[in-house]
């Protein structure tokens, strides 16, 4: 492998002790994104981070509802919201970086669901699909106009980032063993569905490994 780097951007999306084995929110397997990430990181010019970024008592907590339970359903003014379990509170462990993720060669970590009363998925808007996170601009400013998305997870902030970097006029790549979902009643297979007829291209960090 030559000392060349691949000039898109690599964005890794929400990496978090929470979305972890053990943690409040826990994706299956979503640890064993973290060594691919790692591995994928060093052949990219730019490396992009999500950070869930919640404070106490968030609108999308089950806890914040009397009655309700973790992964109920409920309408608010922008639409649906699954309510969560507690989740990467601020400054907490759990909203922490998984300690295994490399994060040294971030060039951006974009903190995302601040806003007590708008949960927040995608990188680019928050759930009212209005509230614009500035991420846009940010890789339009830099020149940037195609995206690997990995991390977590595959069905809900990883699925809705792909979405809105297509809406945004981005070229969107998802690679595959680099992402986890959680797969509530079928939101998986849904999820590969919605990007792949979006237009967003599936590989493997096996190809991009290759491609230097």
């Amino acid at each position: 492998m030559n000392a060349k780097k691949i000039t898109d951007a690599l964005l890794v999306v929400d990496v978090q002790n929470d979305f972890c084995p053990g943690g409040a929110l826990a994706v299956p397997d979503g640890d064993r994104v973290v060594p691919v990430i790692n591995r994928l990181a060093d052949l990219f010019e730019v490396v992009l981070h999500t950070q869930d970024w919640h404070p106490a008592g968030h609108h999308s907590f089950a806890s914040s509802h009397e009655g309700k339970d973790p992964y109920d359903v409920i309408t608010v003014d922008y639409g649906k919201q699954v309510l969560w379990p507690d989740h990467c509170v601020q400054k907490t462990e759990g909203a922490a970086f998984h300690p295994g993720l490399d994060t040294s060669r971030s060039q951006l970590i974009l903190r995302k669901g601040f806003r007590k009363h708008i949960d927040s998925y995608s990188a680019f808007f928050e759930n009212d699909q209005q509230t614009v996170t500035g991420l846009t601009g940010y890789l339009r400013s830099r020149n940037i106009d195609t995206l690997y998305v990995t991390g977590l997870a595959a069905d809900f902030c990883v699925k809705w980032t792909v979405l809105d970097a297509i809406k945004e006029g981005f070229h969107v790549n998802v690679v595959e063993d680099a992402v986890r979902g959680i797969d509530l009643d079928g939101s998986l297979e849904q999820a590969w569905q919605e990007m792949n007829g979006a237009g967003a291209r599936v590989l493997t960090s096996d190809t991009l490994l290759h491609r230097i």
